[in-house]
């Protein structure tokens, strides 16, 4: 019972992370930054990593126990998320535009 926290889990700390993201600034086109680059770039990184496993061990119990919408969706929800700690990663490193 507990491997099916953990994507709930890992998709409440991704959320978390993301805004804590957002309120720095991360995304102001003048780099302006309330938290030193490397500072972000680290913590991004561990919202990618969280919500990366998150998807796999949801995608491990989605094929094991059969389908569950409840965890489909929140499976889904933490793939998309990785997916923008990398895009977010890409566009944080210097001399990296996308």
């Amino acid at each position: 019972m507990g491997k099916m926290t953990f994507p709930w889990l890992a998709m409440g700390m991704g959320l978390l992370v993301a805004v804590g993201l957002v309120a720095s600034g991360v995304l102001s086109p003048e780099a302006n930054y309330e938290l030193p680059l490397l500072t972000m770039m680290i913590v991004n990184e561990f919202g990618f990593f969280v919500t990366a496993i998150g998807a796999g061990i949801g995608i491990n119990i989605l094929l094991k126990n059969g389908m569950q919408p409840g965890l489909l969706m929140v499976t889904i929800a933490c793939g998309l998320m990785a997916a923008g700690f990398l895009l977010l990663a890409i566009r944080l490193w210097p001399g990296m535009s996308a």
